[in-house]
Order: structure tokens, then sequence, then C-alpha cells
């Protein structure tokens, strides 16, 4: 390819991972807002939270998109540009995905745990905070980095808008060069790097959060050995 045609492959790799950023942000924000909302403990709010979740999750990301492009102009004379039709699009799509990841790890939480925050006297706010939260979140990283994944690739969707993402850029030098084999070879390499630096990222996020999960995890019972003995009299290994 002539230097111009691989010009418009890198604009359209960075307008991908801009749409990849803004998307994934907006999803995480209405993941744990819809995913703690289906916990609450008021029926109206746990239902309004699962009919979103519903109706999100059972339309194409693809028709969702059409829709806010295309008939919301229409139908409340709001015009988004497409950056922000896909990003809107998107981040409301997988974050009704991820408000079920949301959902499953808050359950996951020994209820013990949920039990002594209302011994000491803390809020609901508060027990969600400080107990809940931090025992969650480590869980979510495993299917949070598939969902992200499934984000990078729904990106091509934009295409349609007229959107010069990674997908549409391709498409513009397959027809000017008439080489679909090479080009697309080229599209697929830089989704599938794109996608193992995102797998790296959220690996390194997991083992930061995780308890047990990173290299040093055993030297933590190690270290708590010397003073455990010196409190109690008995070390490990006694019977």
């Amino acid at each position: 390819m002539t230097p111009g045609l691989w010009e418009l492959v890198l604009k359209g790799v960075w307008t991908t991972v801009q749409l990849l950023v803004f998307s994934a942000l907006l999803a995480a924000a209405v993941s744990f807002a819809v995913g703690i909302a289906r916990t609450h403990r008021l029926w109206i709010v746990r239902f309004l939270a699962g009919f979103y979740t519903e109706v999100f999750r059972g339309t194409s990301a693809l028709v969702m998109i059409f829709w806010v492009f295309f008939v919301l102009p229409v139908a409340f004379g709001w015009q988004l540009v497409p950056m922000w039709a896909g990003t809107l699009a998107l981040g409301l799509t997988y974050g009704a995905y991820g408000s079920e990841i949301v959902r499953g790890a808050l359950n996951a939480v020994d209820p013990a745990q949920k039990e002594g925050g209302v011994a000491l006297s803390f809020t609901p706010a508060q027990r969600m905070r400080l107990i809940v939260l931090p025992q969650a979140v480590p869980e979510m990283i495993p299917p949070f980095s598939n969902l992200l994944i499934e984000l990078l690739k729904g990106t091509a969707l934009v295409s349609v808008m007229g959107m010069g993402d990674l997908t549409f850029s391709a498409n513009l030098v397959r027809l000017a060069l008439q080489q679909s084999a090479e080009i697309y070879t080229y599209v697929l390499l830089i989704y599938f790097a794109i996608a193992f630096v995102l797998t790296r990222l959220m690996r390194g996020l997991e083992k930061r959060l995780k308890p047990g999960a990173g290299p040093d995890a055993g030297a933590e019972p190690a270290a708590r050995e010397p003073k455990r003995a010196q409190t109690t009299g008995v070390r490990g290994g006694a019977a």
C-alpha cells in the first residue's frame, strides 16, 4: 500500500480506539449503576433496572446504532455526530450485558459479610462501598475482559454510519486497490493486536485486585505466620 493509504488505515485505528474508550467508559458506568440497582431493596428499582437490561440485551446493536443515528434526529430533533451516536448505542447495549456481570458478582458475596456490616450499623451505601464492592469487583474482571473484547469487535458496526473507523477505512483501501485478501488480513491482525493488549491489561488489573492471583500470593500468609505464632504460641503445621 502507498503511504497515503496507510495513513488512512492508521486514522481508522485511532478512531476505533477512541470509540472503544468512550463506549467502554459509558458501558462501565451503566453496568455498575444498573447492576447495583438490580440488587436494590425496592422492587420498583429492581423492575426498572431489569426492564432496561432485557430491552437492550434483546435488541441488535446494529439496529440500535441505526436508531440513535437516523431515528433519534427525526423523532426528537437531536442530531448526534457519528462518534457520540456510536458511543451511546454501544455503551448502552454492552452496559446491559455488563450489568448482569455486576449483579452476579454482588450476589456472590457471602451474606455473612453483609450481615457483619449491619451489625456494625453501616448504612446500605456504606455496606456496598466498604464491604460488598471490594470483594465483588475482583470477580468481575475476567467477564469484563471478555465483554471489552466483544465491545472492540462491536465497534466495527459504526461503519454503517460512514464513520471512518478501522473497518470503514479498510473498505475504502480495498476499493482503491481491489485487494480484499491482503487488506482484510491486515485488519484482522490489527484487531487481534488491540485485543491482545486489552487482555494483558485486564489480566494485570486482575492480579492487582484479586487476592491470591498474583505471583506473590503465598508471601502474605507466610509473612503473617511469625506474628500468629507470637500471639497464639502455636506454629503452622503443629498438630
